[in-house]
């Protein structure tokens, strides 16, 4: 079992990742992204990633992923890493891959001095939420998420 970081090469089985995860979420119409996408938010042409991915080796074959990337508290003035998605194949869970990744995330924030790692998990999602518990993770239950798309994002930035 590895962790690392991913490479280019990694985008198709990370974007199957992605679809597998998708359909454990019950939204399997939802994935959309493409390999392209992928491939120019994490290992763009020119410039700096806005993405980052690690991904989780059995024997060579890519069995699970943590995609992520930097957010900042304007409260700390210090960046901190958003766990976009987490997502270990059901047949290779109870290794202590997804605890790994999100360790290798944890040492990462230690090592650049960032004070959060934060993620969003489905409310229904009980046995995620044991093993973030677990790990020491707190919901912050406190605030309500909010999202803007389709027609309300295009009227008001329209």
């Amino acid at each position: 079992m590895t962790i690392r970081e991913a490479t280019p090469d990694d985008v198709p089985a990370i974007l199957q990742l992605v679809r597998d995860l998708a359909v454990y979420e019950k939204e399997p119409d939802a994935a959309k992204a493409t390999e392209a996408q992928f491939h120019a938010a994490l290992f763009p042409a020119t410039g700096t990633p806005t993405t980052f991915a690690h991904v989780a080796e059995v024997d060579g074959t890519i069995v699970g992923m943590a995609v992520w990337y930097l957010t900042f508290s304007t409260w700390t003035g210090v960046n901190g890493i958003w766990l976009e998605d987490l997502f270990v194949q059901p047949e290779q869970r109870g290794r202590g891959l997804g605890r790994d990744l999100l360790a290798t995330l944890a040492r990462t924030c230690v090592e650049r001095g960032y004070t959060r790692l934060e993620w969003w998990v489905l409310n229904w999602n009980e046995p995620s939420i044991g093993f973030y518990k677990s790990l020491g993770a707190v919901p912050q239950d406190e605030w309500s998420v909010f999202r803007m798309d389709g027609s309300a994002l295009t009227t008001l930035g329209g």
